[in-house]
């Protein structure tokens, strides 16, 4: 037992001893291994090195390489850039010098002709000193002449002159005054019968009843106690209807009546009408009286042109511009020495078209004319010129034809006619105004000098208004009160007046008054 049991001893230190010697054979080993491995490594990293260092060498020679041929094309371009330049230098250069030659010929041919230019005036100066002294010799030569003559005649060269053209007037006096009579008697054997014909007929057809127009309107009330009201408080009511239609209220003892005074029939019938509609509506303040004016004046302009309509319709015409019976419609409220211009004008158009079917000529041209031959006068308190002429040129305007254009311009002879419907327009014209009763002086002299008072005070800086009004004994002014100051308020009156006593004449005297109002206006919301 013992002996197995060392035996088995035996037996395990040998195994332990060949492991451990199998062990140290294989550290061996693999030492050996790893120093062989670790040789080739360091073979393999110096092989590397050398590879770079050779590629390194041959990468710096290629750059040198490279940068040398960059070093010498820059240096080439270089040379052809400076090479250029100094080619581009010469050839300024050679410019230059041509210029410079060139300002060398024109200075001496400037300079050349600066003296050909005196020499010239010289001889002009000679030669006009010589024309002088022959022009005065002739002069003493005629002279001299017309003085032989006039001791051989016996008379002077005016006296001859004279002589002479008296001779020839007398002559031609004679001449002209034989054949003017026998064309005269020729004329008037049948032309002047036929002519009274057509002319009485036409007058007898045409039969209209004319109302002088008046400078007064009477606006009826239903009480006396509706005069206060009218008034106002401290009068404002009456004054913002006056400064608002440009009339005159005339409110004194005349029993349920007030006056409205003015010259223009337009601005009448606008204080007129609102007047009678501010009674009716019961509510008369300043407000209320701005408001029912401004919507009068619209509504005036519509009833014009009803009118224009209503009289083109009973003439007999159409195709009229919109804006010519407007202008037409204008007419109602115009006045000729008293004579109403839209209603003279209709009844020339009547006239006209029965004179022109007398006579076998365009009736509707004749009718167009005579009605649109004082449309001018719509305008010619705004334009400056004749009525005929601006209403020739409202007619052109809005298409009206030459003949038409003709009739308006020549029915006051400013220029000549170019068809006997022309002549016709005038005549009717001439009936129409000169039949008694249709006119009168005094009324429009009256008339055009309260319009030329009110030119007058427009004609200032800052006027805004400008109403004549207590039959022109007084003019007031509205001022606009962000232009005009108190100060300059009372010297606009002195000036106006000093003006109006320059360039008018009136009877008695004229009052200036100069209104200035501040007026604040704010809203209740």
């Amino acid at each position: 037992m013992g002996a197995i049991l060392t035996t088995i001893a035996t037996y395990v230190i040998v195994g332990i001893l060949g492991a451990l010697v199998g062990i140290g054979v294989n550290a061996v080993v693999r030492r050996k291994l790893f120093m062989a491995q670790r040789g080739q490594v360091a073979e393999q990293a110096r092989q590397v090195v050398l590879g770079a260092e050779r590629e390194a060498d041959n990468l710096v020679k290629e750059a040198k390489l490279e940068a040398k041929d960059l070093l010498f094309q820059a240096k080439a371009d270089l040379e052809k850039e400076q090479k250029d330049k100094r080619s581009e230098l010469t050839t300024q250069e050679k410019r230059l010098f041509q210029r410079e030659d060139n300002l060398e010929r024109k200075t001496s041919v400037i300079d050349k002709r600066e003296a050909d230019a005196q020499k010239r005036e010289l001889a002009l100066a000679k030669r006009e000193d010589m024309l002088n002294g022959k022009e005065a010799d002739c002069d003493r030569a005629l002279r001299e002449h017309r003085q032989a003559l006039e001791r051989v005649a016996g008379m002077t060269v005016e006296e001859a002159k004279r002589k002479l053209l008296s001779e020839i007037e007398s002559e031609a006096r004679l001449d002209a005054a034989g054949v003017a009579k026998r064309i005269i008697d020729e004329a008037k054997e049948g032309a002047e019968r036929e002519a009274r014909e057509i002319i009485a007929r036409s007058i007898q057809r045409v039969t209209r009843d004319y109302v002088s127009e008046a400078t007064i309107s009477v606006v009826p009330i239903p009480n006396d106690g509706m005069k206060g009201r009218i008034i106002g408080r401290e009068g404002r009511n009456i004054r913002a209807i006056e400064a608002a239609t440009g009339i005159d209220l005339i409110i004194d003892e005349t029993p349920e009546a007030v006056v409205i005074s003015g010259f223009d029939p337009l601005r009448r019938e606008v204080a007129k009408i609102s007047l009678e509609r501010l009674l009716q509506d019961g509510r008369i303040h300043p407000t209320r009286i701005e408001e029912i004016v401004e919507k009068v004046k619209t509504d005036l302009d519509k009833l014009m042109v009803e009118e224009a309509e209503k009289i083109i319709f009973e003439v007999g015409l159409s195709d009229l511009h919109p804006d010519l019976i407007k202008f037409l419609g204008r007419l109602k409220y115009r006045l000729s020495y008293g004579q109403n211009n839209l209603y003279h004008a209709r009844e020339a158009a009547f006239i006209c078209g029965i004179m022109a079917a007398e006579l076998g000529l365009d009736v509707k041209l004749a009718k167009r004319g005579a009605l649109l031959h004082d449309i001018g006068k719509a305008v010619s308190h705004e334009e400056e010129g004749p009525h005929a002429m601006l209403g020739a040129d409202l007619a052109k305007r809005y298409g009206e034809s030459v003949k038409v254009v003709n009739a308006i311009a020549a029915h006051h002879e400013q220029v000549e006619p170019i068809c006997p419907e022309t002549v016709l327009v005038a005549a009717a014209e001439a009936l129409s105004a000169a039949r008694p009763g249709a006119r009168r002086e005094a009324l429009e002299s009256y008339v055009k000098r309260l319009e030329k008072l009110e030119s007058l005070a427009v004609s200032f800086k800052g006027v805004q208004k400008a109403y004549a009004i207590q039959a022109g004994r007084e003019i007031r002014v509205i001022v606009r009160q962000e232009e005009v100051g108190d100060a300059e308020s009372s010297q606009l009156s002195r000036d106006l007046a000093k003006k109006i006593e320059q360039e008018l004449t009136y009877p008695g005297q004229i009052k200036v008054t100069v209104i200035r109002e501040s007026r604040f206006v704010d809203i209740a919301k």
